[in-house]
């Protein structure tokens, strides 16, 4: 019997309902921190107070740093599911791109944007 060289067409709508439930989550999870970050849904005065303490200051400007990170790392996340999608489309999803093999299902299902197989991340780390 021959290797597969994809997947089928159920198994890749297997793999799009799960790629679809993790984009709605991190979508949603990104809103809010944009949200967070700009302030959006609040309707305080704590932007115009003229009371500010300069170390209330500071923590505020670190909190809202590491919000700008986290947004940022949840929009490459999302990106990274999206182009999952695209692969799915185009009926190479799964297929690893250093060996052009078949990427393990249960790596897939963990890690649905994987690119790499299991053998190829670990090559990469001894580079």
């Amino acid at each position: 019997m021959t290797e597969k060289t994809r997947y089928s067409d159920e198994e890749l709508e297997e793999f799009r309902a799960i790629i679809l439930d993790k984009l709605a989550v991190a979508q949603h999870d990104y809103d809010q921190l944009r949200a967070g970050l700009t302030n959006s849904d609040g309707n305080d005065v704590s932007d115009t107070s003229p009371t500010f303490k300069v170390l209330e200051e500071g923590a505020a400007t670190l909190s809202k740093e590491e919000s700008g990170r986290l947004a940022q790392r949840q929009m490459k996340f999302i990106q990274s599911l999206q182009a999952a999608l695209i692969r799915i489309e185009n009926k190479t999803y799964g297929i690893c791109r250093e060996t052009g093999k078949l990427i393990a299902k249960e790596r897939l299902r963990a890690v649905p944007h994987a690119t790499l197989s299991i053998e190829a991340k670990q090559n990469e780390g001894k580079k």
